[in-house]
């Protein structure tokens, strides 16, 4: 028969879905022991509505039963307590007025750190920006991150597109993010973490908010949310070259442009000013996407329904790359609609694949350069 110490480290790799930590070191387990062959576990869970309780709870018993002696597993949940939330939300995320200060700062909101702005940071912030609406840039974000999560990477997406978010729908999110003590845990599809406005209002809901405003979101979302530090933060901006984007190029001064497009030319020129924004406030453009490229028929003929040629001339004029060219298929448009991006359930698809190559070309051919300054400090080039 185990003992009580054995029960616990064979819970120790027991990780809460969410937040990705073993249960153990979260504080979670109260209490494990076996009489006669049942084993029963206390189990304290951060909220008492815990949408995932059942995923936990199957977790436990599948970790506990497969020990020697163990032919009953019996898991009693409770809730943590508010002292036991702080303590965690600390453990996690960090005191949230240790760093708190009077004055704004670049890579500061309101004196707090952005922890995607610090030097240590290893993760890469990709915001991913166009010129005006209607070019499917929240489609090309919601694909481009399920292709870098299936590329093994750790990704998160901010749905920084105050007025018209749409992120959750598309990743296909029901969820609302679980609050731990002020601190926001992200929901999870695909393999993306995601943070949107959708979570805080109706789909039919309009939000009427000036500059002060969108800036403190934007701060709560880069700071209050727990992102685990992850190799990919994307950022989907609104259209346009608007106070959300001067924002976002304070907290994030190291942070990558990607410019979303489509062929025709009086897109490519509005498009050109989302790059010319980027320059003023400093930030380097990267790459150019180029979306709804071309309509394979039946017959394989490609129809280029929306002109050519604006993606490659847009990505001249800036000297960078044209990362990709996304063609027209309805299993795209749809799977936005419902949440089923084709990045995901459709990978072997034209515009599936064209997602993969953007991927690896962010991930490999445009991963920045690492080096070491004089003073040995690891900076990207």
């Amino acid at each position: 028969m185990p003992t009580d110490a054995e029960i616990i480290d064979a819970l120790r790799p027991v990780e809460d879905p969410e937040l990705h930590r073993s249960i153990v070191d979260l504080g979670m387990v109260k209490g494990a022991v076996v009489h006669g062959g049942k084993a029963e576990i206390a189990i304290a869970l951060t909220t008492p509505g815990c949408p995932l309780k059942n995923e936990i709870n199957s977790r436990v018993r599948a970790a506990v039963g497969a020990l020697d002696g163990v032919d009953e597993v019996e898991v009693v949940f409770g809730a943590m307590s508010k002292e036991e939330l702080a303590g965690l939300r600390q453990q996690l995320n960090g005191d949230p007025a240790a760093t708190a200060g009077s004055q704004p700062a670049h890579g500061h909101a309101e004196g707090r750190a952005i922890p995607f702005s610090q030097p240590g940071s290893n993760t890469r912030v990709l915001l991913i920006a166009s010129g005006k609406g209607g070019v499917g840039k929240s489609s090309v974000s919601t694909n481009l991150a399920v292709a870098l999560a299936a590329r093994g990477k750790s990704v998160a997406l901010v749905d920084a597109d105050v007025w018209g978010f749409s992120i959750p729908r598309m990743l296909g999110i029901g969820q609302q993010p679980q609050v731990i003590d002020s601190m926001l845990v992200p929901p999870e599809a695909h393999g993306v973490r995601c943070i949107s406005m959708g979570f805080f209002a109706e789909e039919d809901q309009a939000v009427i908010w000036r500059g002060p405003m969108l800036h403190k979101a934007l701060e709560q979302f880069l700071t209050d949310v727990f992102w685990d530090d992850p190799d990919y933060l994307l950022i989907d901006l609104p259209p346009g070259t608007g106070d959300i984007s001067i924002s976002i190029a304070q907290f994030l001064p190291r942070a990558e442009v990607f410019v979303v497009t489509t062929p025709q030319p009086a897109a490519q020129r509005v498009a050109q000013r989302a790059a010319a924004m980027a320059d003023k406030v400093n930030l380097q453009v990267r790459g150019v996407i180029e979306n709804m490229s071309w309509f394979t028929g039946d017959d394989g003929t490609r129809y280029e329904i929306f002109g050519a040629g604006g993606g490659r001339e847009l990505a001249e004029k800036l000297e960078v790359p044209l990362v990709g060219q996304v063609p027209l298929l309805p299993e795209l448009r749809e799977g936005s609609d419902t949440g089923h991006p084709i990045a995901a359930v459709a990978p072997e698809s034209e515009a599936g694949r064209a997602f993969a190559a953007i991927a690896e070309a962010v991930d490999v051919e445009l991963a920045p350069k690492r080096r070491y300054s004089a003073g040995l400090n690891l900076i990207d080039s």
